[in-house]
């Protein structure tokens, strides 16, 4: 089978089912509950054929880690990825039943971690059935070890220390991807005893008004949005409530071509625990 080398770091639903017989092609489900969700999502019973759970809380995060959705270490994510049989050669398509929701942010860590023949399936599980493919009740139980070595990429996450220095630096634009109800502070956050607020100097730009219906908009509308808060030469810095939303914009940047991206690790619940 002919090795595909991915040229966009978001592939459509057609995309994936024309190319489901390729034996290098690894589909993530990469579903988590939302913390503002109230209650269990129905589509966690149906994947698309093939899938293995990406354990994107359990296994890929650091769950000693004070925070929520912490990065794990490169042994870790070494470890937990050649467990999913996952190779240097493999094609990984990860999507979420929420459209793209922490999808973004798999894809994401796998770019942390060296691997940039990931991609985002554009519009998730809903968009696959809508396409009417057919979906399976269970998941994929890898019983061969991958041979995925991890390779940790500094900048494109960053820390604490490092977002308290952007606060300070010209060159530095920070963009805050939660809504702007949460932005401004007039709704409680989600977190219980997480305290309202914003980084200072950080601008708001909801994810959501980067999707229509869990589909990313196109490169046209994206680069119109993006261009009003990013500027050329300045770096990116990206942030939400734990760091799992604001991959989302990372991944419009991507499409985009901007170049100077970084996310912000421990993001609000972070910020907003440490500094008072």
């Amino acid at each position: 089978m002919s090795q595909i080398k991915l040229d966009n770091p978001v592939v459509s639903v057609d995309w994936l089912n024309n190319n489901m017989s390729n034996d290098t092609i690894v589909i993530l489900d990469a579903t988590i509950k939302k913390v503002t969700d109230d209650v269990t999502n129905s589509d966690l019973d149906e994947k698309i054929p093939n899938t293995r759970f990406f354990d994107l809380k359990n296994k890929f995060s650091n769950t000693k880690a004070q925070f929520p959705t912490t990065i794990p270490s490169e042994e870790q994510f070494t470890k937990e990825a050649q467990k999913l049989g996952i190779n240097n050669n493999s094609i990984v398509i990860v999507y979420d039943s929420k459209g793209i929701y922490s999808s973004a942010r798999v894809w994401w860590l796998f770019k942390v971690f060296g691997f940039n023949n990931v991609a985002v399936l554009d519009g998730g599980l809903p968009e696959w059935k809508k396409a009417g493919f057919k979906t399976e009740s269970v998941l994929i139980e890898n019983k061969v070890k991958g041979n995925f070595i991890a390779s940790y990429q500094n900048g494109l996450m960053i820390y604490f220390d490092e977002i308290k220095k952007a606060i300070h630096s010209s060159k530095s634009i920070i963009i805050d991807a939660r809504s702007s109800d949460r932005f401004n502070s007039l709704i409680k956050e989600p977190r219980k005893g997480l305290r309202s607020g914003n980084i200072p100097k950080s601008i708001n730009l909801h994810y959501e008004v980067l999707l229509d219906n869990g589909k990313l908009k196109s490169v046209a509308d994206l680069q119109t949005i993006l261009d009003a808060v990013y500027k050329k030469d300045s770096k990116f810095i990206v942030y939400c409530g734990s760091g799992i939303t604001a991959c989302i914009v990372a991944l419009a940047a991507e499409i985009c071509g901007y170049k100077n991206t970084s996310v912000y690790d421990g993001s609000w619940t972070e910020y907003g625990t440490l500094v008072l």
